[in-house]
């Protein structure tokens, strides 16, 4: 009695797969050999004899070739279509069969098909996975990096006890200032100034209280000027201010202006930190270059130390400003 139990779709494709073979071996034969060997047969019978006795039997001959070479065509078409009817219904099997993975359990060849194809799903996974992991820790990476770039660029600027910019930032900006005044004519001013007292500081209380001052001074500076000028400490106690679209005028009403917060500014040590300023501006003053206007500047703070500090000097006429 046969087995009337329902099949599973992996033993379908089994099935389906024999049967595929045994019908391409078929269409093999009756598309090559069989037409070959009709072809040879009514040759030899029908197409040489009438063609030698040159009667109405070769005509006859030749139509019967055609017929069977067109025979032999429509035959073999539908044999290769019958195949493509097969393949289909293999390829929906195996594409309706739920659990197509217990395929790779089998041990014959779809088995084994199976296996090397889930493993090769599994590498391309597994580097897929590489490859995005190494991605994220690349950019992470490069971040950090464009960070600590940054960072090191900033300190390379940046006064370690002041946080204020150092003298070598001051000078690119200052000659940055000078190529837009030559190219537009806007003004632009100077002003250095240095304390007046400082060092007594440091020798009576010691450098930590000297540090101390300079960096509650150097929040006065901060407090009173505007965003786009740049202070700096230039060096030792002195200081260094780049006031950009300032006049002469407006570059004395800030050292002025700063001068007297200093004087009346109350340092947690107690003692008195006042300053003397020197001013130089473009284009009032003559100066072809950067250093000449830096220059100009000094001059007049060494003019205003002379002069008994604690007070502001600007080059040119009418440069004291009490």
């Amino acid at each position: 009695m046969p087995d009337s139990s329902p099949s599973s779709p992996a033993a379908d494709v089994a099935q389906a797969g024999v049967q595929l073979r045994r019908r391409v071996v078929v269409a093999l034969t009756l598309s090559s050999i069989v037409p070959i060997l009709v072809l040879a047969y009514v040759v030899r019978q029908f197409v040489l004899p009438g063609v030698q006795a040159e009667t109405p039997l070769a005509r006859r001959a030749v139509e019967l070739l055609v017929f069977f070479t067109l025979l032999g065509i429509v035959a073999g078409g539908w044999i290769i279509w019958d195949v493509g009817r097969a393949v289909a219904r293999m390829a929906g099997s195996l594409a309706s069969d739920a659990n197509l993975a217990e395929l790779g359990k089998r041990s014959d060849e779809v088995g084994t098909l199976m296996k090397s194809f889930q493993r090769m799903l599994q590498t391309i996974e597994q580097q897929a996975a590489e490859i995005n992991s190494f991605a994220l820790r690349l950019d992470d990476a490069y971040k950090e990096l464009e960070a600590t770039n940054a960072r090191l660029k900033e300190t390379s600027f940046k006064d370690e006890v002041t946080g204020l910019y150092n003298r070598r930032f001051f000078s690119l900006r200052l000659e940055e200032e000078l190529s837009r005044y030559r190219r537009f004519n806007h003004p632009v001013s100077v002003v250095l100034l240095d304390l007046d007292g400082f060092k007594a500081v440091n020798d009576e209380l010691g450098h930590n209280a000297g540090d101390a001052t300079l960096r509650d001074i150097a929040q006065i500076l901060m407090k009173h000027s505007r965003g786009i000028n740049v202070v700096s400490r230039y060096g030792g106690d002195e200081f260094a201010v780049l006031l950009v679209e300032t006049s002469k005028a407006g570059a004395r009403l800030y050292a002025d202006r700063i001068r007297e917060v200093l004087a009346r500014y109350a340092f947690p040590h107690g003692k008195p930190i006042t300053a003397s300023f020197g001013v130089a501006s473009l284009p009032e003053d003559e100066a072809a270059t950067a250093e000449d206007l830096f220059r100009a500047a000094d001059e007049a703070l060494l003019a205003a130390k002379r002069a008994g500090k604690n007070i502001v000097v600007a080059t040119g006429p009418a440069a004291r400003v009490t």
